[in-house]
């Protein structure tokens, strides 16, 4: 009796689900004309279907990567690229759900077709996979749309999740969760980044499970690999010890602004703020009165070195700054805009320093407990940290040492789900 109650509420909650799509789509519609980044998320929406009807013929094989925004396509990038290598002759589809992710991502040569995924509504999931066929699926992280993935089972097609990660509050673990559960059966295997997760799908009896770790490790270890050299970065810092401030919001200006104004320490600063709309920069610039110089005035300057600031009002470089940091600040976490990605100066063996609010990080859960990443709550906090980290050479080298340890010792995840794909027989 109480599992035909468990079913019958299944069923209602997926028949409740499937209605709320449609209102979502609607309301979305109208919001869209008043609002910029939803209006791109509607309208991006329209020629889906068309540009895979042009753009993938019926003899096409393909490989569809499904991420819901930037920070996942990062994540999954290592497995897509080893995919490409080791099928060529596939065509390769990138959608994402995100305006954040595709805007940036839409003109790359990353995937054959870079498109945005259509409302999880049954009719739209049919139509997709009828356009695209696709030989194997890869999801990443936390995407889990059910008419989407009923589709894809009923098709029978190789369907796997990569670098997820699950907590006991979410819907897959509760009692009334059985419709969500059900969708979970369309993945044939679920690589997941820690033991915990592993743990939470055995409960609810999915077995189909490896602890594979997070593919963005593998995604930064190549960042080693690379040239970083940006000769005008080299020119500002002119062998000065320099701190990196990365994806900064105005939760975290207001805890370093302060700093670098009343600072009397040999050191420079390198601002690389979230958001570079010119009167933000120009605001940003004003707030500090030490020597600022932009990224887009650098030209009209001989010496760099003479500046204490530097400002990076572009994107795309961020990374290759890192390389040149003695200590890192990352955004995010002062406020509740949510934490960038800390990863990426962490590779580079030096202390990184964080807001309050990080906890759903994992990385950054981690890197806390173990000393390598520095949570402050406060201006004070800030300023204290800050200029023990500047002064404390061998501190400084302490702390950084733990982080290049953790990351160096999570590589390899992509390798472990490339091996599992050279098992599989579909593609």
């Amino acid at each position: 009796m109480k599992e035909c109650i468990l079913a019958a509420n299944s069923l209602l909650l997926y028949f409740i689900y499937n209605i709320l799509v449609y209102i979502a789509g609607f309301f979305l519609r109208i919001i869209a004309k008043f609002n910029t980044k939803l209006g791109l998320f509607v309208q991006g929406r329209k020629t889906v279907f068309q540009t895979l009807a042009n753009q993938i013929s019926a003899t096409d094989k393909v490989i569809w990567f499904h991420t819901a925004s930037l920070g996942e396509y990062e994540q999954g990038l290592p497995v897509l690229e080893a995919l490409k290598k080791k099928y060529p002759n596939h065509k390769f589809v990138l959608t994402f759900f995100s305006p954040s992710g595709y805007e940036v991502k839409k003109d790359s040569n990353v995937a054959d077709v870079i498109t945005y995924l259509p409302l999880d509504t049954k009719a739209n999931a049919r139509k997709f996979l009828e356009l695209t066929h696709p030989e194997l699926v890869v999801f990443v992280k936390y995407e889990f749309w059910p008419n989407y993935l009923a589709a894809l089972k009923k098709q029978q097609i190789h369907t796997i999740s990569i670098s997820t990660i699950f907590r006991p509050s979410q819907i897959f673990f509760k009692f009334y969760g059985g419709w969500m559960r059900k969708s979970l059966r369309a993945f044939h295997h679920i690589f997941v980044q820690d033991e915990t997760s592993q743990k939470l799908l055995q409960n609810i009896n999915y077995t189909a499970v490896t602890i594979s770790g997070d593919t963005r490790f593998d995604r930064v270890l190549e960042i080693l690999e690379r040239d970083n050299s940006l000769s005008f970065i080299e020119a500002f810092k002119n062998n000065t010890t320099t701190v990196i401030i990365g994806s900064s919001w105005a939760e975290d200006e207001a805890i370093f602004i302060p700093f670098i104004n009343n600072s009397t320490e040999n050191c420079k600063y390198i601002i690389a703020p979230h958001n570079i709309k010119q009167p933000e920069i120009q605001k940003l610039k004003n707030s500090i009165t030490k020597s600022t110089v932009l990224f887009s005035e650098k030209e009209q300057h001989k010496d760099l070195s003479q500046f204490d600031v530097f400002i990076i009002d572009t994107i795309g470089i961020l990374t290759k700054v890192y390389s040149y940091a003695d200590i890192a600040y990352v955004g995010g976490g002062m406020g509740n805009t949510g934490l960038h990605n800390t990863l990426e100066p962490a590779v580079f063996g030096i202390p990184v320093i964080i807001g309050k609010n990080f906890t759903g990080f994992k990385e950054a859960e981690d890197l806390v407990a173990l000393g390598g990443v520095l949570s402050v709550n406060s201006k004070v906090s800030f300023q204290q940290l800050l200029q023990r980290l500047i002064t404390d050479i061998e501190y400084r080298a302490k702390i950084g040492t733990i982080n290049h340890k953790y990351v160096h010792a999570n590589g390899n995840a992509s390798e472990k789900i490339l091996a599992y794909l050279s098992n599989i027989n579909e593609v």
